[in-house]
């Protein structure tokens, strides 16, 4: 059996700036940080537009009170406020944080960090590194984990949480390399394990995204915080999904339909293209239903609209947004400086997630937190976002929470001992685990149950939703989840087998999946993200209030908690 202080799952910026915090406050801790994939290639170095801080590097009238008002506004006020304050309050400090260690941000002419417009928020405030942000800083960040004398386990898939009476006591996990299965334990356990994207059959997300440690949690007992809340980014490059930033957009990038008009004067007149993603996905499948989506050859009634940038120019298109001229280029030959791109909604970040405290303590129930468990990044939910999140949120949230759970984990083990528990067990349950998967004797591939699948929630639980079509998406998720039984695997050896990971992570994809669907199914309001076509109005009086889902296989046990309101009454979201 392993042993460590703590150990975090997942390589990604809340994982590795918990790590990074912990090693600096207490430089004996041993800190180990386990992921699938190397942490350079966590789905963090993918974020392209930028991080939010009222830095007023740009605009001297932004504050951090104008910042959080924007998020709260941003969520359809089911953020939680004290969260809110946490995230943009230490905004600035976590910013200059970053620079001093080393991270290369885009700048003025006089050598300030440059800030950008973004969607949802009413101050130019968006710091980058051209659109390559979360490449820039995860980057650094990980060569600091290795000169502060992190321990890595990379490419280690964690099968298992231990939680015993509501006490995370170690990991099961799995090296992908050569099949060693290993117990580890802990004083205290992380997960930053990232997101959910692949429950859906198009997303911006990475193939790692499947959901993993949000389903372990959830076997484990802890319940799931609004999970009914999934964004989808306006602007996936058609027909492959991948993301086109924010930040062309924040450029001054139009969305144009097969008329050739800026629809969005009629959604958000306000904002334009800089409406918050919920309300831009809306219009711009509105746009589709009406027929005014573009074909490939150019004429009315297609699946997709454009996102134009003739108008910014080759040098600041070069400058500004380069990646994403070589997304478009090297995935459609598309020159987006003499022509545009096609894009629609594609599924891109989940603001449900694992509960927490404020100080990234895992909660057990609305009123009871575990022991020495905590989680950070976009699989947890401090609920900073609410309903919908604000571009440029998502990464300042990873930074900040994941410093301050850090700080809190390495206050926590400080006089804690080691947990005990028969370690044994795990591991033959483990191990039996794998030979059933190896010698499953079925008829089924798993693309072709997991495509399924992915097909079914985007179907049945996207853009708009409606009671009828979720019952009836319920129901054929339920088939399908028994077709898990009927899974075979070519690959018969334990060392380095793809095959394996993917039916371990098509587990986590359905227990994800069945917990979006029901939650959505039973918040009977349109909030945020979540819009239903049956109940197209904001319930205050029955839905303020966060959805908590228990997973069990007979099913999924629902309840609720308050949302923190302490500095913005919640009002009508108009744009």
């Amino acid at each position: 059996m392993l042993e460590h202080d703590v150990v975090i799952v997942g390589g990604g910026l809340a994982g590795c700036r918990a790590a990074l915090e912990i090693k600096r406050l207490n430089p004996e801790t041993s800190v180990a940080l386990i992921a699938k994939t190397h942490p350079i290639r966590s789905h963090s170095v993918a974020a392209q537009g930028g991080i939010a801080a009222a830095l007023k590097n740009v605009d001297p009238e932004d504050s951090w009170e104008a910042h959080a008002f924007d998020t709260v506004k941003g969520s359809d006020y089911l953020a939680d406020q004290d969260a809110v304050e946490i995230l943009t309050k230490e905004a600035a400090d976590v910013i200059i944080d970053l620079e001093h260690l080393g991270v290369l941000f885009s700048r003025l002419e006089d050598g300030r960090i440059a800030q950008r417009a973004f969607g949802g928020h009413s101050h130019n405030r968006t710091c980058y590194a051209a659109d390559k942000t979360g490449h820039a800083i995860l980057h650094e960040l990980v060569n600091n984990l290795r000169h502060n004398g992190v321990i890595i386990y990379d490419e280690w898939y964690v099968m298992r949480l231990v939680l015993e009476d509501g006490e995370a006591k170690g990991l099961v996990m799995y090296r992908i390399e050569d099949g060693a299965l290993e117990i580890v334990r802990a004083k205290a356990v992380m997960f930053a394990t990232g997101g959910y994207g692949r429950v859906y059959n198009t997303t911006s997300n990475d193939y790692a995204c499947t959901g993993d440690g949000l389903a372990m949690a959830a076997i484990a007992g802890i319940p799931l915080e609004d999970m009914e809340f999934v964004q989808f980014h306006p602007t996936g490059l058609y027909p492959v999904g991948v993301l086109i930033s924010e930040a062309v957009r924040g450029e001054g990038a139009y969305l144009i339909n097969s008329d050739g008009k800026r629809f969005m004067e009629d959604y958000a007149p306000s904002r334009m293209e800089l409406a918050p993603r919920d309300i831009t996905s809306r219009a711009i499948t509105r746009e589709l239903r009406a027929g005014r989506g573009v074909n490939l050859d150019g004429s009315a009634g297609g699946p997709f609209i454009y996102l134009d940038l003739r108008h910014l120019g080759r040098e600041k298109i070069m400058s500004r947004i380069p990646f994403c001229w070589e997304e478009a280029h090297r995935l459609l030959g598309i020159d987006a400086v003499n022509e545009p791109m096609p894009v629609r909604p594609t599924i891109h970040y989940c603001m449900g997630g694992i509960p927490v405290n404020t100080d990234g303590r895992v909660r057990a129930s609305a009123e009871s937190l575990t022991e020495g468990f905590f989680s950070a990044g976009e699989c947890s939910c401090v609920s900073v976002h609410g309903g919908n999140r604000l571009g440029s949120n998502s990464l300042l949230e990873c930074v900040v929470y994941g410093r301050r759970t850090g700080r809190t984990i390495a206050e926590y083990v400080k006089n804690r001992k080691l947990p005990s528990f028969d370690a044994q067990s795990y591991l033959t349950e483990a191990q039996e685990q794998m030979k059933q998967l190896l010698n499953q004797a079925g008829t089924l591939r798993i693309n072709q149950v997991r495509q399924e699948f992915q097909d079914c929630m985007t179907e049945y639980c996207g853009v708009f939703r409606s009671q009828e079509v979720m019952e009836a998406g319920l129901l054929k998720l339920q088939e399908i989840k028994a077709k898990y039984e009927q899974i075979y695997l070519d690959d018969k050896h334990p060392a380095w087998n793809t095959e394996l990971i993917e039916a371990l992570e098509l587990r986590s994809i359905m227990v994800v999946g069945e917990m979006i669907l029901t939650s959505a199914l039973n918040r009977q309001e349109s909030r945020g993200s979540h819009a239903r076509e049956d109940f197209s109005d904001r319930d205050d009086e029955r839905f303020l209030q966060h959805t908590l889902a228990y997973y069990s296989p007979a099913g999924i046990e629902l309840n609720y908690m308050p949302v923190v309101i302490n500095r913005f009454e919640p009002k009508e979201r108009k744009y």
